[in-house]
């Protein structure tokens, strides 16, 4: 089994709330920060771990521990300086991923440069999506349909590979419906669940969100 990555989000405005509130629904390990006391006391409610700290500090990271963490969502958008820093110290103090939300594609392009591993310009995409995506191993986007049913794009899978749906029995095994299959950028909506699948192929899904845990166990 797999173990689970461990995620911190800076910034407690509502879009890092957002994500850092679903990630905890979802039974992750998350920790928040904020420099504003104010936002922290408000959040710790819904995220047990919160803290009031100066992320473009990188002693302050240090104590915190953030080279533990697989994953920072950088959500302080409003001050490219400081998200600028956050995303440089968190690369340099080892995490495997950083996130970084931007007010502007320039701003996208100059975090990037400085090291985020993904921005996200939140006009395209939402808080809890993100988290979603975060969450679902081997997905590639998911819309959310209700609060329960999300339709997705998942990667086949090694084990998956030169088996037919038939075999893999998805829907019975995790609750995923397939929809359509994308090949070579082209989307089929006849599927012949007898033909093995290639990892080349991608897999249009409508998924229980529930359920998808499964999935990262794996």
């Amino acid at each position: 089994m797999k173990k689970k990555k461990t995620y911190a989000v800076f910034g407690l405005g509502r879009y890092g709330l957002a994500v850092a509130k679903e990630l905890v629904r979802c039974g992750m390990e998350v920790l928040a920060v904020d420099a504003d006391e104010t936002l922290v006391n408000a959040a710790i409610a819904d995220i047990p771990y919160c803290k009031c700290a100066d992320v473009t500090d990188i002693e302050v990271l240090k104590q915190i521990g953030i080279k533990n963490v697989d994953v920072v969502i950088i959500a302080m958008a409003q001050s490219l300086e400081a998200s600028v820093m956050a995303t440089m110290l968190c690369k340099e103090l080892g995490v495997e991923k950083v996130i970084a939300k931007c007010s502007s594609e320039m701003n996208c392009k100059i975090l990037e440069k400085v090291g985020a591993d993904k921005t996200i310009f939140p006009e395209k995409e939402s808080g809890m999506r993100l988290a979603k995506n975060l969450l679902s191993s081997g997905f590639i986007d998911a819309v959310e349909i209700s609060k329960d049913v999300s339709m997705m794009e998942i990667e086949v899978r090694d084990e998956w590979a030169g088996k037919t749906l038939m075999e893999l029995n998805l829907r019975a095994k995790y609750s995923l419906n397939v929809v359509a299959i994308i090949r070579n950028k082209k989307i089929e909506t006849y599927i012949d669940p007898t033909v093995p699948l290639d990892k080349d192929m991608t897999l249009v899904v409508i998924a229980n969100i529930n359920k998808i845990n499964k999935l990262r166990e794996i």
